[in-house]
């Protein structure tokens, strides 16, 4: 049976970003699939890298609806605020 390469505790990874705002850890020999950037700077053992990830990423909410919701907030607030 084979491991994965997302499995290994040997392997070496960099962290990935996408334009959500949304984190990944990725293979660092592995073509960085299309919609994600690596974030600079930031590679090493899988250990490392999800401990960047979990300092990081600490709203699982895609920016998209943060940003939806923000606004709702807002609207919200203009609507108490006029009656």
């Amino acid at each position: 049976m084979t491991t994965s390469c997302f499995e290994r505790e040997d392997e070496t990874f960099i962290v990935l970003i996408n334009h959500e705002e949304q984190f990944s850890i990725w293979p660092k020999w592995k073509a960085i699939p299309n919609g994600w950037n690596a974030v600079e700077g930031i590679s090493g053992n899988k250990k490392s890298v999800l401990e960047y990830v979990e300092k990081n990423w600490t709203d699982m909410r895609p920016r998209s609806l943060r940003q939806w919701m923000e606004e709702q907030a807002i609207k919200s607030n203009d609507t108490l605020s006029a009656v």
